[in-house]
């Protein structure tokens, strides 16, 4: 029921101001009797404080003046608050609405979630937030190392070779985003992913082959089979990712048999130097044999043409003199005769003198001229060698006889 002045007096309504020097007991809230004032230092009343707050949130809502006074202040203050909300409202959808894609990454824009199939490239863009949204992904190259022979813990290098020997393989993946939307959307974790698929299809490539393929020999292409196994593994999955390149830092067997492995590829090297010792004195051998050969070869061919052609020659000479012989068979027949004595009595030291028909026997004085001219020149010499000595024997004859 409304709140009357029941004892009279200028009092109205329960906020309204009553007559402070009437002696009437106002409404509950009205200015009743003056209470008695405590110490300066009082706690402040909790009905002042319960008032003061209700005035406040009467003024920011335009409810007016305590005194019932006009609300066009109010009005106007809550119009402000309301123009300044909406203001920084649009600031922050403007703001929001504006992004930069750095040189290495690409923006992924999403509509209500779903994203779009245009990428955004580097530079400013302009998207309407909050409705669309931008996920920012890095196509810039990165690194994975996996295995590690340094410490004891990580056993993802540990393999098993295809001839049965645990090796430790240290191996790094080069990768890059290839598609960011399948890179955002297509696979959880697919850097985690791209680890052990690595892993997995390194172990496959190892463990078909010998550990001397992985320690020496073929770790390029083991490298290459290893890539193109993750590869096809990374597109089923659609992992948006590629594989540039996979290498092979380090091969090595556990620490717990360094030594006993370190032995055995010794004595692997010194088998191979052995053989390859062998294979060269063999080659120097053969090679050899093969000049001796070929050069025996080359005597004969020469030998060969050198008879053919002396034995043409004298077939061609023979058929000479037959034509010869053929026009004068007398004179052809003596001078062969003539030439063969004379070839075979050429260095005979016998002279034959056949019986002549004059009756002297067929003797003719004959004289060794040659032999006679090289007695002569040897006495000659003997000669002047026994002269030069003479005179010397002469002097010393005199001069032994003048001292005498």
């Amino acid at each position: 029921m409304p709140w009357s002045n029941q004892g009279g007096g200028g009092g109205g309504g329960p906020w309204g101001g009553g007559d402070k020097g009437g002696g009437r007991n106002n409404g509950p809230w009205g200015n009743g009797p003056q209470r008695p004032r405590g110490p300066q230092n009082s706690a402040p009343d909790l009905e002042d404080i319960i008032r003061r707050g209700q005035d406040r949130i009467r003024r920011m809502g335009g409810g007016g003046q305590r005194d019932g006074g006009g609300g066009g202040n109010g009005g106007l203050g809550a119009g402000m608050i309301a123009g300044i909300i909406a203001v920084g409202v649009a600031g922050v959808v403007l703001f929001q609405s504006f992004y930069t894609v750095q040189p290495d990454q690409i923006g992924v824009e999403l509509l209500f979630g779903k994203p779009k199939q245009e990428f955004s490239e580097p530079g400013l863009h302009f998207h309407f937030w909050p409705l669309e949204t931008v996920d920012k992904v890095t196509t810039a190259e990165k690194l994975v190392t996996i295995g590690t022979n340094n410490s004891s813990r990580d056993t993802s290098g540990l393999m098993l070779s295809g001839d049965q020997n645990i090796v430790d393989v240290v191996f790094s993946i080069a990768y890059q985003v290839s598609d960011p939307s399948k890179y955002l959307f297509a696979v959880s974790d697919p850097d985690d992913m791209l680890r052990q698929v690595g892993e997995s299809a390194m172990r496959e490539v190892v463990g078909r082959r010998p550990a001397q393929d992985i320690f020496r020999d073929n770790r390029a292409e083991i490298a290459e089979q290893v890539r193109e196994t993750v590869q096809v593994t990374l597109d089923d999955y659609n992992s948006g990712l590629s594989v540039n390149a996979i290498s092979i830092e380090d091969v090595a067997p556990p620490s717990q048999v360094a030594d006993a492995f370190d032995e055995v590829q010794r004595a692997e090297q010194d088998e191979d130097r052995f053989v390859e010792e062998s294979n060269r004195y063999s080659n120097q051998v053969l090679g050899q044999a093969r000049g001796e050969a070929a050069q025996i070869l080359e005597g004969a061919a020469g030998y060969k043409n050198r008879v053919v052609q002396e034995a043409m020659g004298e077939a061609q000479r023979f058929s000479s003199i037959y034509e010869e012989y053929a026009k004068a068979p007398e004179v052809t027949r003596k001078r062969l005769f003539l030439e063969t004595m004379e070839n075979v009595f050429r260095n005979s030291n016998k002279v034959i003198v056949e019986q002549g028909a004059s009756g002297t026997n067929g003797v003719v004085p004959y004289l060794p001229l040659n032999e006679l001219q090289r007695s002569n020149d040897r006495q000659s010499g003997t000669t002047s060698s026994t002269n030069s000595r003479a005179p010397n024997t002469g002097n010393q004859s005199a001069t032994s006889g003048g001292n005498q």
